[in-house]
């Protein structure tokens, strides 16, 4: 069998599944067996090769009726959504609903919402299982959920990644800002969400390779036999600006290279 990679929304994260020996292409529309039932879902990718990771199969590929009841389900989560957004109203709940779904056989309604602080929502599930007669499941999502749900323009001036590629909306820490030696000023490094920019994350790789070959700033290096201070680092370029001791002038070294150039500036 073989292994496929499966979206339950348009560029949202993608789930592995074995195909169960289905004949299927990139494209087509599946239903498949979830901890939460089962779900409808678009293949996104294909792999070759088994990763023998113990995965939930394929029940069948979706025909015409299967495609129709999906469209309903999107319709009703909708009005459902609205509906949950007037309750919490009611009851002066601080939420705000961005997204709901039915699984495919509509055993459970799933709400996302943005919220500043934790809220107790006990008495509004109840509220929503007596009309939809269904299992509700409320989710708290992040700031970052918020983005990619909205969308917007980079400081890049792009479609944020997050809603136009981005799979996983994985963490950024402040260590990548600090690794990549970019100035801590939010204006900078700070996306339309207010967290760290996911892009932060694509060339961290690269620094934290580079930098194996580069001093730190303050540290004493020898430069043609003499003593140095490292004053700058320029790691994609794998250089760094050292000021020598005896005579205070500037000496760049590319440690790629070996190349040193002395500078009275």
């Amino acid at each position: 069998m073989k292994t496929i990679g499966v979206e339950f929304k348009k560029g949202g994260k993608q789930y592995t599944f074995y195909d169960n020996d289905i004949e299927l292409l990139i494209g087509d529309n599946v239903i498949v067996e979830t901890e939460r039932g089962l779900q409808f879902g678009t293949i996104a990718s294909i792999y070759v090769k088994d990763d023998k990771k113990d995965h939930s199969k394929v029940v069948k590929k979706a025909n015409s009726d299967d495609e129709k009841q999906h469209l309903n389900n999107i319709k009703s989560a909708l009005k459902a959504k609205d509906k949950a957004q007037s309750l919490a109203n009611q009851l002066e709940l601080d939420m705000k609903f961005l997204d709901s779904y039915y699984t495919f056989d509509k055993k459970q309604l799933v709400f996302q919402f943005l919220a500043d602080n934790r809220i107790d929502f006990r008495e509004l599930a109840k509220s929503l299982a007596s009309i939809y007669k269904t299992r509700i499941e409320l989710r708290q999502v992040g700031v970052r959920d918020k983005a990619k749900e909205i969308s917007g323009i980079g400081p890049c001036g792009r479609k944020l990644c997050c809603s136009s590629f981005l799979n996983d909306l994985d963490s950024v820490g402040i260590a990548q800002v600090k690794n990549q030696n970019i100035a801590l000023n939010p204006q900078k490094i700070n996306g339309l969400c207010g967290r760290l920019l996911c892009c932060l994350k694509y060339e961290d790789d690269l620094y934290t390779e580079y930098r194996k070959y580069l001093p730190e700033v303050g540290d004493k290096v020898k430069v043609n036999g003499e003593e140095a201070i490292v004053i700058s680092l320029d790691i994609p370029r794998k250089k760094y600006i050292a000021l020598m001791v005896n005579d205070n002038t500037k000496v760049e070294v590319d440690v790629s290279k070996k190349n040193e150039k002395r500078s009275n500036k």
